[in-house]
């Protein structure tokens, strides 16, 4: 099912000379044994699709001679029994594409809501270049250098002779579309899928995973909606009345962080706040400027911290402070809210949930330290509040007295900061 053109823009991108090789590229590994000489580490592994081929099937992902003589040796293996379509089809079915998505044809969907023969060139090509690095080349994280990407893999073709010169012209002219097209739950009900997961385990072992169960729940959908709204508003709330415990932590800055590295420092603070991690670059008496994890400069008035009242102990709150001096300083992560958009014609990238998984660091292709200290940093553009997760817990849980049937059930604040 998989269409010549996406074929041929992985073959383009990851290993020219497929169905000349016997499983191992000796070009190939010669460029990476000399870039090991010159730079002392593994830079590029020389692999080939069969390679990458026995490294996703059989083999771990950690950088080591021995690991790579056995990828060579499976390679070699792997060549003598299977056909060079064979081997494509075990390699476009199982490599990660980025965004939980493993393999082409969920690639398709999850970027551009598509099957696979309805790619154009430019799509086939952009999917194409994410192995390589699916959070780095992500288009919807980083659409400018994932073009850049897609660009280069239309310019293989063309010198391979894939594609003719009008068809890369219009490929290259094509604007980048990819979005997120996974369906979305008409209901997050974290705790209870959970529990459902862990009984379906428990009867059908690891098969849970793989035949295609359908799980029924007795959930109310309405009401498991109000039980996980009453839990949080009711938590948050409870520690409003209890008292700022103060910010997250403080990194110390030296003034040369780019916003990239910024952002890299919040997202390790993801998995303890509902809200927004933000970085304090500035604080005065009266405003916190501050740059959260999503790209947005923005600033936290007085009026925006009435939370800010000092945690004292279990039954005193300090209170509400008359300016900002003493309490932030520069470095400080906090929690913030995003309140208001203060320049509706002012666009920002978001972070996705990609950013979740782990990429090896790749150094950016531009300056960004320049381009940081060259920005004019407009505080005003967007307003937030400050924000705290609580500390304490609390479930709630509805059941059916005839049956014992759960009509709703929310085990705890977050799931994700605590899946207790």
């Amino acid at each position: 099912e998989i269409p010549t053109t996406l074929t041929s823009a992985f073959i383009a991108a990851e290993d020219n000379r497929f169905y000349e090789h016997g499983g191992i590229d000796v070009i190939g590994l010669a460029r990476a044994a000399a870039q090991l000489i010159q730079a002392g580490r593994i830079k590029t592994g020389g692999s080939t699709i069969t390679m990458q081929v026995a490294k996703n099937f059989f083999l771990t992902r950690e950088r080591t001679f021995i690991r790579k003589f056995n990828e060579i040796f499976l390679a070699i293996q792997i060549e003598s029994v299977l056909s060079k379509p064979e081997i494509l089809e075990l390699y476009l079915n199982k490599i990660y594409l980025g965004n939980r998505a493993y393999g082409v044809k969920a690639a398709a969907q999850v970027y551009y809501g598509k099957n696979l023969d309805e790619l154009t060139l430019a799509q086939s090509a952009m999917i194409a270049g994410l192995p390589k690095a699916p959070s780095r080349y992500n288009p919807i994280i980083n659409p400018e250098r994932a073009k850049i990407r897609r660009d280069w893999i239309l310019n293989r073709m063309l010198d391979l002779n894939m594609i003719s010169i009008a068809e890369h012209k219009a490929a290259r002219q094509e604007t980048t579309t990819a979005g997120y097209h996974n369906p979305q739950p008409d209901l997050s009900a974290p705790y209870i899928a959970e529990m459902a997961r862990q009984k379906a385990v428990e009867l059908y072992g690891s098969d849970a995973y793989t035949t295609g169960l359908r799980v029924f729940v007795t959930a109310n959908s309405e009401l498991q909606a109000q039980a996980q709204k009453s839990v949080i508003n009711g938590l948050e709330a409870y520690d409003a009345r209890h008292g700022y415990r103060g910010p997250l932590d403080n990194i110390e800055l030296d003034g040369s962080e780019s916003d990239a590295e910024k952002k890299q420092i919040l997202r390790s603070y993801l998995a303890k706040t509902r809200f927004t991690p933000a970085l304090v670059e500035e604080s005065t008496s009266d405003q916190l400027s501050i740059f959260s994890l999503d790209g947005k400069r923005g600033h936290i008035s007085l009026e925006q911290a009435t939370r800010a009242a000092p945690f004292i102990n279990i039954n005193k709150v300090g209170e509400p402070p008359s300016n900002f001096e003493g309490l932030f300083r520069s470095g400080d992560i906090i929690e913030a809210r995003l309140i208001d958009n203060m320049n509706k014609d002012h666009t920002q990238t978001e972070e996705g949930e990609v950013l979740l998984h782990t990429e090896e660091a790749t150094p950016p292709q531009e300056d960004e330290h320049q381009a940081s200290r060259e920005a004019i940093r407009d505080y005003s553009l967007f307003s937030f509040e400050l924000q705290q997760s609580p500390e304490a817990q609390a479930a709630l849980i509805s059941i059916r007295p005839k049956d014992g049937a759960i009509l709703a059930l929310s085990g705890g604040y977050n799931f994700q900061m605590s899946k207790y």
